[in-house]
């Protein structure tokens, strides 16, 4: 038991730590010299040594990292992190356009006022997400997904900068977004030192910032010099939020989290304009690395009006600036299959050093990307980070082009053809005349495309195989054991528990629902089949109309543009995918292996009072789930649409409807309620 003055000494260290170490390293004014403040750490350690009851999760001892940990636990984060939009016009004009949109979204005119903005930094780091709870750190998550993340508590109590406990009346939850970044100058002291010590380098400061974050080991990232800008909230709770996304980076700063001094309020595009150009200027001056700017709306009451699009805030854009660029030249031209067959051409390059990085690939993103640039192997080419992410190839330099003779003339290497067969399964390449992109048509069988179509065969509206997911997939696909969505249906338990991190009663659970899924429906196994422009509304059409599956598999382009809302599009891609030999030879494994449906003749044509007509569902109904009034509606010959528009005929809104109800007030549609609803079809 520690007597009185231990514990008040201990707790008056740890208020003297952090305020010198909030001096030192958020503010970059030192109070105290290194010696004295390793003097009172010391004295700290000591204490807590002697009266590990008096040790608290706020103590500055606490940043020299924990035990070593087997994985990273996932989070589920309260408040998904969801990116932004990033505005790929990189000049002036870049940020009127949002300026534009955001107006026209609030329905404002040429002679309404300016809109107030807040510009802050885009940082190259990796987001991070700190959770306080009574003002002290008792979580810190990466982004993940969005929905869910890594628990990375241990190497975040390492930045000096996050401080472990907030100061003044901190609020009983509050989650902080922000990034957490390696500023040039530590990186280059880091690598010196490495070099000293013979030991590897890290390749730029993001990917030190990122490497260091996903540590395994909290004491390598102790070693690593990292740095944090807060920029926003999560989840927070009884706490009184500022009116402005400034107030709130105000309230920040005043709790001790660093938050960046290169942040304006501006007025309207031409004040976004003048944030952009002003820190393009003094970009390579800062201390760290960007790659653009944020301009948000400042008013959180016009954020939450302006609301969501495909899960991205349209009150924010990512605003960058031009990617850097360097000469090289093209070793060779491959082609890459991508997850959904995509074929893309890659130039291999001699190395050189880009944005940061030593580019070795570019890519040429399609054959007729290929062909308008005439690149060819040999020719000396302007390479840029698109975005600062993607090395991408811009233009040849045609005067440098090698030719067969000193003097000129015919070019010494041929124009780039692409190949006939996938050079992953050799099944036929086709590019439809409509499309840019050619595509590997081997889709249940090409190794390339496996674990994206064993996914999307398992998916919840398709065979629904609960607890297949990403990570159990990849080993099955990694180890061999599973080629093709037939070998699913041969695994046992031998092959299942031998997994990573699957116990067995995990293992009995997954070959549980494997077998479930034999018994499933037409519809079902057509959209599991991942045929390209094949929805599952379109999937479902295809099952009522033809009843059976050989009759589908018979069919020709004519057959199936009787089918309801399936075009020329749609019906080529059916063609296409059925015509590979490959893809038969899977439906048939499938069929063989027991997985079956209830067939019948063709479904007549529906005929109700919604036939034909266009649904959008919305918010939470009392009594039924999204996908029950989905299947309601399809079953009656109607369609559900995502997106509310003037072709809607009956928008079915429940609690916290957002913004697609106030989009069909606006546009005076007919707005159901759940009685409505079923009053409607039972009609």
């Amino acid at each position: 038991m520690p007597v009185p003055n231990q514990a008040a000494r201990a707790a008056a260290l740890r208020c003297e730590l952090e305020r010198h170490g909030h001096a030192y390293y958020v503010l970059d004014a030192p109070t105290i010299p290194d010696a004295e403040y390793d003097k009172l750490f010391r004295e700290l350690q000591a204490i807590e040594a002697e009266h590990p009851d008096l040790l608290t999760p706020d103590s500055p001892t606490q940043r020299v990292g924990g035990k070593p940990l087997p994985e990273f636990s996932p989070v589920r984060h309260v408040v998904p992190m969801l990116s932004i939009r990033t505005e790929t016009d990189t000049e002036a004009s870049g940020a009127i356009a949002f300026d534009g949109r955001v107006r026209r979204e609030l329905g404002l005119t040429d002679v309404d006022p300016s809109l107030e903005y807040a510009a802050e930094l885009k940082f190259d780091g990796l987001a991070i997400n700190l959770r306080y709870e009574h003002g002290v750190l008792v979580q810190a998550a990466t982004r993940g997904d969005g929905e869910t993340g890594e628990d990375v508590t241990q190497n975040v109590r390492t930045i000096h900068c996050i401080p472990l406990r907030l100061t003044g009346d901190a609020p009983p939850v509050l989650e902080v977004r922000g990034e957490a970044y390696m500023s040039r100058p530590d990186f280059e002291r880091y690598n010196e030192k490495q070099r000293t010590l013979g030991a590897a380098t890290l390749v730029n400061p993001r990917n030190g910032a990122a490497g260091s974050i996903r540590q395994l080991d909290p004491a390598l990232a102790a070693r690593r010099p990292l740095s944090f800008y807060a920029y926003g909230l999560g989840e927070t709770r009884d706490w009184n939020l500022p009116e402005t996304h400034a107030g709130v980076l105000d309230a920040l700063a005043a709790f001790g989290l660093p938050v960046c001094e290169h942040r304006a309020v501006v007025q309207g595009a031409e004040g976004l304009v003048a944030f952009h150009a002003r820190i393009r200027e003094a970009r390579d001056s800062l201390p760290f690395d960007i790659d653009g700017v944020v301009y948000k709306v400042n008013s959180l009451v016009l954020q939450q009006q302006l609301g969501f699009v495909t899960r991205e805030p349209r009150w924010a854009v990512a605003h960058k600036y031009p990617a850097e660029e360097a000469l090289t030249t093209v070793e060779s031209i491959e082609v890459q299959v991508g997850r959904t067959g995509a074929i893309t051409p890659v130039a291999r390059l001699a190395p050189v050093f880009v944005g940061g990085v030593t580019v070795t690939n570019a890519t040429l993103h399609n054959e007729d990307e290929v062909k308008r640039k005439d690149v060819r192997i040999g020719d000396t080419v302007i390479v840029r980070r698109a975005g600062d992410v993607i090395p991408e190839v811009v233009s040849v330099v045609l005067e440098k082009r090698p030719a067969k003779d000193l003097f000129g003339g015919e070019p010494l290497h041929p124009a780039f053809e692409l190949p006939k067969t996938c050079p992953v399964c050799g099944s036929t390449v086709e590019k439809p005349e409509d499309e840019a992109i050619a595509r590997c048509t081997g889709g249940l069988f090409c190794p390339a495309q496996r674990k994206q179509a064993l996914l999307h065969f398992a998916g919840r509206r398709a065979m629904d195989i609960e607890g297949l997911g990403d990570k159990i997939v990849e080993q099955l696909v990694d180890k061999g054991i599973v080629e093709t969505p037939a070998d699913l249906y041969a695994l046992d338990m031998a092959a299942v528990a031998n997994l990573d991190r699957m116990a067995e009663k995990s293992a009995a659970n997954l070959l549980a629902a494997i077998a479930k899924s034999r018994e499933t429906t037409l519809a079902r196994f057509i959209f599991g089949l991942g045929i390209r422009n094949v929805g599952e509304a379109t999937a479902k059409d295809l099952a009522r109309h033809f009843g059976k599956l050989d009759a589908l598999l018979a069919a020709d382009e004519n057959s199936l543009l009787q089918v309801s809302d399936v075009g020329p599009i749609v019906a080529a891609s059916i063609v296409r995918f059925f015509a590979e030999p490959h893809n038969r030879e899977v439906v048939e494994a499938l069929r063989a292996a027991g997985v079956t449906w209830a067939e019948g003749e063709p479904a007549a044509v529906v005929s109700s009072s919604i036939a034909g007509k266009t649904f959008v569902l919305t918010g939470t109904l009392p009594t039924l789930t999204r996908d029950e009034a989905k299947d309601m509606i399809e079953a009656l010959g109607a369609k559900v649409a995502g997106s509310v528009s003037k072709k809607t005929d009956y928008v079915v809104a429940g609690s916290e409807a957002g913004s697609k109800l106030e989009k069909a007030q606006q546009l005076g549609l007919t707005i159901l309620d759940e009685a409505q609803f079923m009053e409607l079809i039972g009609s």
